[in-house]
């Protein structure tokens, strides 16, 4: 009874296996601790095995990778025995299989890293390799990849230091130069020789009459910059955007030299834009803060202090960058000690057009330059801003960007207003048909610029030019007078107005010139000037009948004052 017993519990420990042979019952297991042996006819109870030399015992191992982790010591044999046994879950060779196997989830796991961390993969790089001997090296080579496309010298004095916390690749004490003479190269080399051609260029007249530096019609510039961070992007090298995603400048000073920049008679300043290649930078997002450099323009004009103290944009693409400047977050700085500023607006309820207290603008960014003399804007310039020779002036420009989910009424009032400034316009260039409308149907509000442009002129004085060809004869009619408004209303004279272009405009300009703004804004205060002009003749006129009339009463009541007495 004992012996049924104690197998029945036995049995739900261990899965017994039972032989049944003689009157012998023999439990075998798997541990031979419990390998008992049980006589039925015995009394004596179970009989355990004799006690065996522990040297004798055999253990059976769970998997084979444990029977050779046993049977060594070695700790590169036990990682090799481990790293086989999770790629192959056996302890046979590798085969042709398991090694083409291998090789693609390689290839396909840095393919994955390049493509999502690129920054960070490259940093890794750059890291392992960029030794005291490689360091000029890795930088020619990480040099010319990032300047593939642009005709820069870049001299760098300290190593490429990759920036694990923020995830960027930082050049400390970079020197960016853009000089005929010199080519196309990236190299390591101390900052004080190349800061010695910026040294030479700051010397007005050295830069003036050198021949060595008149030899290239384009902006030259001699830039040394404190820190550059960079990040990179392979989707957007992939796709011919370039390989920069964010980029960050700090510390920058050095010169910018236009004096060698002519034009020919009768040249277009869209014939200068930027043409569109593969592998134009389109970085997404781009700061700058720090900034100081001198800026020497053509024709023996002064020279001008620039700077920016802080410059935040969404977005900086090559093929658009005046563009992305004029839509930046916000841009603060100074020219020529004349304060500007770029930012979003926040109100967006109310702009000088506004008739109403909601908007159909979804954004709306502004311009502002306070006290800027305004030999800056008659340099060179045709129309109004031409004629004035002295004086302030102040700016502010509103740069709207239409709401698709605005009121259907207020986009039809928007498109028609575009419309009919996109008209005016060409009737102001070809001879448009007398009576014809244009036609707003088929118009995208986001395929136009639409700017409300507001001047105030501070003191100014004008002069009657002596040839006007842009104008025609009943425009010129004009001239005299508007100059003579000028001048009377000298001290102040606000003049607001609405530029309205196609975007198309701005698709590879670099500068308010060959994108045709500033010609835009000379018009349209040109018709501003205009219709100033003609409502003073007005009121003179007015002035004058009412004048008139009054001396008439006068005289009638003084004829019937003398009846009267008579």
């Amino acid at each position: 009874m004992l012996n049924s017993r104690f197998r029945i519990a036995l049995g739900r420990l261990v899965r017994p296996r039972f032989h049944v042979g003689n009157n012998n019952i023999k439990l075998a297991s798997a541990s031979p601790l419990l390998n008992f042996r049980f006589n039925s006819s015995s009394s004596e109870g179970p009989c355990f095995p004799s006690k065996r030399n522990d040297s004798s015992v055999k253990f059976k191992f769970i998997t084979e990778r444990d029977r050779k982790l046993a049977q060594t010591t070695s700790l590169y044999e036990k990682l090799k025995i481990n790293i086989k046994w999770m790629l192959t879950k056996s302890s046979r060779p590798f085969n042709s299989d398991d090694i083409g196997a291998f090789i693609s989830w390689l290839l396909l796991s840095n393919a994955l890293i390049i493509a999502i961390w690129t920054t960070t993969f490259a940093s890794l790089v750059i890291y392992l390799i960029n030794t005291v001997f490689a360091q000029e090296y890795v930088a020619t080579k990480v040099g010319n990849f990032l300047t593939k496309n642009s005709a820069l010298s870049v001299v760098f004095e300290s190593a490429i230091v990759p920036d694990w916390s923020s995830g960027k690749i930082t050049f400390n004490k970079v020197f960016v130069s853009r000089r005929p003479k010199l080519s196309h190269s990236f190299t390591k080399g101390s900052v004080r020789e190349a800061l010695q051609r910026t040294e030479l260029a700051l010397s007005e007249k050295l830069l003036v009459s050198r021949e060595d530096f008149d030899d290239g019609n384009y902006t030259q510039y001699d830039l040394t910059i404190d820190q550059v961070e960079i990040s990179l992007s392979f989707s957007k090298w992939f796709n011919g955007k370039g390989i920069l995603d964010e980029v960050s400048l700090h510390g920058l000073r050095g010169v910018v030299d236009r004096t060698h920049v002519v034009w020919s008679s009768n040249d277009d300043p869209r014939n200068y834009r930027n043409t569109h290649r593969p592998g134009n930078f389109e970085i997404s997002k781009f700061t700058m803060s720090d900034v100081l450099f001198t800026l020497y323009q053509p024709a023996g004009f002064r020279p001008i202090l620039v700077s920016i103290f802080n410059c935040q944009l969404p977005q900086l693409r090559q093929h658009w960058l005046f563009y992305d400047f004029l839509n930046a977050n916000s841009v603060s700085g100074t020219y020529d000690n004349s304060m500007f500023t770029i930012h979003r607006k926040f109100n967006v309820e109310k702009t000088p057009y506004s008739s109403s207290d909601s908007s159909p603008w979804k954004r709306v960014t502004r311009l502002r330059v306070d006290n800027l003399d305004v030999d800056h804007l008659n340099a060179g310039m045709e129309g109004p801003f031409g004629w004035i020779t002295e004086g302030k002036v102040d700016m502010i420009g509103d740069v709207l960007l239409p709401d698709r989910e605005a009121d259907d009424t207020m986009l039809t009032e928007m498109l028609t207003e575009i419309g009919e400034r996109l008209f005016k316009e060409a009737k102001r260039k070809t001879m448009a048909v007398p009576g014809s409308s244009p036609d707003v149907q088929g118009m995208d509000p986001d395929n136009y610029f639409i700017m409300d442009f507001s001047l105030k002129l501070h003191n100014v004085r004008a002069e009657v030019p002596l040839f006007t060809p842009e104008f025609g004869y009943i425009n010129n009619a004009l001239i005299r007078p508007i100059v003579a408004y000028i001048n009377s209303k000298r001290t102040y004279i606000p003049i607001r107005c609405r530029v309205v272009k196609n975007l198309e405009d701005f698709e590879g300009s670099w500068t308010i010139y060959d994108s045709l703004l500033m010609n835009d804004l000379s018009a349209q205060v040109y018709d501003s000037f205009a219709e100033y002009v003609a409502d003073d003749k007005e009121k003179s006129t007015r002035l004058k009948r009412v004048s008139f009339w009054s001396l008439q009463i006068v005289l009638q009541l003084i004829l019937m004052s003398l009846g009267a007495i008579a």
